[in-house]
């Protein structure tokens, strides 16, 4: 029994036999012990940390890849009205001019539209080497009177008769010094750029306000006149004041030359005008003014770009969609803006009718007069904005339009006719004012679009099967490393190398 004992071990005795060591870690490097560095091990993250690295990893890529396709977008965009920058023109000639409006959007800053016109609409504009002019308004109504005031200088030059002193500004003055020398515009159609629904409202109104408006301002409504302090007479002076106080008092009244040197900086700060100048006509007078002579029988086309601007922390959703999807509106912008730029192809807006009972079925009447109404497609146009507008604005525009409706609603009384017009319909407004459009001034107007031998060309751009017009064949793409030896190393672009002048041995050295 003893010798079956030792001869046959217990499973657990052989199972400790049979165990091997523990390994011992490996050496670390000698390098980077001596760094001080101390010795990692290769192993996977934790739960948290995939959680962590899933999310970053994941929103990081789909930042790239949405970077990634929007400059493919826009240099495809780029490319198509690439040719136009190689086109040489006479010394004498100035480049096409466009000119873009742009203002700060509801709730916000004039940062924004800017940033937004340097992102999406200026590449186009570069790649073409086309001139630009930017009418930008800080506040409400500064592009209407901006536009206003443009086309009355032009009418005004045109030879119609104004009692204005149009003083000498920069912008003639270079003008007339061109004039001199013979410099003339580059032959073209010109065109405008309205970024934003809130911008367009603007250049509608003041489109009509410059052709349909009067030269002149009109006469401001006179203001009643104020009793100024008169000074204090010496019978209105008690009785029991000596005749050294009322002294006093009178010379307290006299203005000191000091106030006197005052009064008139006091009087030019009150004339600072604190906003932009009230509209020369309104919009119930359009049908009855008649168009100036210098009208011409077609406006410059233009092109509304949309201007997508969200604000508020519940927006915060699709505000993080929109930002990680800006390759479709580079991409869309990108299309607008090359059909102004190129200007191949425009068409006049589109006219519709529209039943009055569809659009208000709470009326009862159903004459021919007001069965039917007319819409235009300036009116509609990026009407889709207005819903994301900051809520003050929104609150203001229903507040006006219910004001609007109590003041239809009562105009059957002669009471309230001759009632005074209530505060909050006083100033006009022109991003929450609807739309009057005038049938002779929209039926002047058009819009640039793209030709569709242009979108088939910008296609085979895309996929690769064509570059710049007269340029050849597309270079080819460098690899990272070549392009990084390129940019921060001594390597050299072999574009640029094949411009370089070769010139052969000047200096005859070998001679």
């Amino acid at each position: 029994m003893s010798e079956n004992a030792t001869s046959n071990p217990t499973p657990s005795t052989a199972s400790a036999s049979t165990t091997k060591p523990p390994t011992p870690p490996k050496p670390q490097n000698p390098v980077f012990k001596m760094m001080g560095l101390p010795n990692f091990r290769l192993r996977l993250p934790s739960r948290n940390w995939m959680i962590f690295l899933s999310i970053t990893g994941g929103f990081t890529a789909a930042i790239t890849y949405d970077r990634r396709q929007k400059k493919r977008a826009q240099q495809k965009w780029a490319d198509l009205v690439a040719h136009i920058s190689k086109e040489t023109l006479p010394i004498e000639q100035n480049r096409r001019k466009l000119t873009v409006f742009l203002s700060a959007p509801p709730g916000d800053g004039l940062r924004s539209a800017r940033e937004y016109f340097i992102e999406y609409v200026k590449p186009v504009l570069v790649s073409a080497a086309l001139d630009y002019e930017v009418i930008e308004g800080r506040k409400e109504g500064d592009v209407r009177a901006g536009l206003a005031e443009k086309i009355r200088e032009h009418r005004r030059q045109a030879g119609e008769q104004s009692t204005v002193v149009q003083e000498p500004s920069k912008e003639l003055i270079i003008a007339e010094t061109r004039r001199r020398m013979g410099v003339t515009d580059e032959p073209g159609p010109l065109g405008d750029i309205v970024i934003g629904r809130h911008t367009w409202k603007e250049y509608i109104r003041g489109l009509h306000e410059g052709w349909l408006g009067p030269l002149d301002p009109p006469q401001l409504p006179p203001e009643l006149p104020t009793e100024a302090p008169s000074a204090v007479n010496a019978s209105e002076v008690p009785a029991g004041i000596p005749a050294a106080e009322n002294s006093e008092i009178l010379d307290s009244s006299t203005p000191t030359p000091e106030e006197k040197s005052t009064e008139p900086e006091k009087e030019k700060e009150k004339e600072k005008p604190k906003g932009p100048a009230p509209a020369y006509i309104s919009t119930v007078d359009y049908s009855s003014r008649n168009l100036p002579p210098t009208i011409p029988a077609t406006f410059e086309a233009s092109l509304p770009v949309p201007f997508p601007h969200l604000l508020g922390f519940l927006n915060t959703p699709i505000r993080i969609y929109r930002y990680l999807t800006k390759r479709y509106l580079a991409d869309a912008v990108g299309q607008q803006v090359a059909a102004a730029v190129l200007a191949s192809a425009s068409r006049p807006y589109h006219e519709g009718l529209i039943n009055s009972s569809e659009s208000d079925p709470l009326t009862e009447s159903f004459t021919s007069e007001n069965q039917s109404q007319q819409i235009y497609e300036q009116q509609t146009l990026l009407e889709h904005e207005e819903k994301e507008w900051h809520k003050s604005v929104r609150k203001a525009a229903e507040a006006r339009k219910q004001q609007i409706e109590a003041d239809n609603a009562a105009s059957v009384s002669d009471d309230t006719q001759a009632a005074e017009k209530p505060s909050i319909l006083k100033e006009e407004r022109e991003w929450i004012d609807d739309v009057v459009i005038d049938p002779r001034i929209a039926a002047r107007m058009s819009r640039y679009v793209l030709a569709p031998e242009e979108e088939a060309r910008a296609k085979r751009i895309d996929a690769g099967l064509e570059w710049v017009l007269g340029e050849g064949e597309r270079p080819k793409k460098l690899s990272f490393w070549q392009r990084a030896w390129i940019n921060y190393g001594f390597g050299e672009d072999p574009e640029v190398a094949k411009r370089k002048p070769i010139l052969g041995n000047i200096d005859n050295e070998d001679e």
